[in-house]
């Protein structure tokens, strides 16, 4: 995986991520990287567009809210977020999180802490889904009449 790769999937990740869990694997590390807001948490709504089929011609599903972060970590780096929902404090952190993930020094250890643990129960969730839906799956068929 290349860069860009590696980094829309820790992303991904954060993005994804419930707020009570990235705190529990944040909070152990005790870091407090310092850093400058350039665009403090904030609040708005994007739209959701949809295809009937995944083919059909796009249209808009509704809205949802996003909270969206940029800071600057005093060497320089920028971390981004976008998390769905109101909660400014976990989009500032996922943000901050993200610049760190790009320093050489803290990469590895943010992937083995923080990103690969929120990743792995992201899978089990999705599976668990499935598995939900696969045992209320209901199979029609139609026999035919011989007459």
């Amino acid at each position: 995986m290349d860069h860009l790769q590696t980094r829309q999937r820790w992303m991904s990740v954060l993005a994804h991520s419930r707020p009570d869990e990235l705190l529990a694997h944040w909070q152990p590390l005790n870091l407090s990287p310092q850093f400058e807001r350039i665009r403090a948490a904030e609040t708005g709504l994007t739209q959701l567009q949809g295809r009937m089929g995944g083919t059909g011609k796009r249209f808009v599903m509704g809205d949802m809210t996003v909270t969206r972060a940029v800071i600057q970590l005093d060497g320089g780096v920028y971390g981004y977020s976008y998390v769905s929902g109101r909660n400014k404090p976990h989009a500032e952190l996922c943000a901050v999180i993200d610049a760190l993930l790009q320093m050489q020094g803290m990469n590895e250890l943010l992937h083995k802490r923080v990103i690969a643990p929120l990743a792995a129960l992201q899978q089990e969730r999705r599976q668990q889904r499935a598995r939900e839906v696969a045992s209320s799956r209901v199979d029609f068929f139609t026999l035919v009449r011989g007459e």
